[in-house]
């Protein structure tokens, strides 16, 4: 365990004991997260996909992705990226192509198998989270969906949310 991710433990833990309220907001989205995490597991299992194929799928819908931009969106280097692509590749989801004035760079496509498993993927994955906030008030579900976007803007404002407090 790294310094930053030690600190932010022994925070936690002592603002749990301390009976500080931070600590019942990490503690439920701690759990929040293992549960979509299990989603994602268990459609993605149904769909004969690994959740980080699944996710690649689902990163190339929105159109064709460099290489290097994928190693980024990852967080991995280009030599696990190039694993993951072989995979897909033998598989026949997904295509390595030229970058048209670009001899060194690769751009990722979809095949026609790819984007239909990516779309079945999507919305089995979409109607199993539906669920998980099915219970909530369409008020108190529209809250926790702005709440939700204001930190995602939030860490992709500061370059990340690692060490972020």
């Amino acid at each position: 365990m790294n310094k930053t991710a030690q600190a932010g433990q022994e925070d936690a833990t002592e603002a749990r004991h301390s009976g500080d309220p931070r600590a019942d907001v990490a503690t439920a989205l701690h759990q929040l997260s293992t549960l979509v995490q299990g989603i994602y597991l268990r459609v993605s299992e149904r769909h004969d996909l690994t959740p980080v194929q699944a996710r690649l799928l689902c990163v190339l819908l929105d159109g064709p992705r460099g290489m290097a931009e994928l190693a980024q969106v990852f967080g991995v280097e280009k030599a696990a990226l190039t694993g993951l692509m072989n995979r897909a590749e033998r598989r026949g989801l997904a295509q390595r192509s030229a970058v048209p004035g670009d001899r060194r760079a690769l751009q990722v496509t979809l095949t026609d198998a790819g984007h239909e498993a990516a779309i079945a993927f999507h919305a089995e994955v979409s109607v199993e989270l539906d669920r998980l906030v099915a219970p909530l008030a369409p008020d108190v579900r529209e809250r926790f969906g702005d709440t939700m976007a204001e930190i995602i803007e939030e860490c992709r404002g500061s370059g990340g949310c690692a060490g972020h407090r």
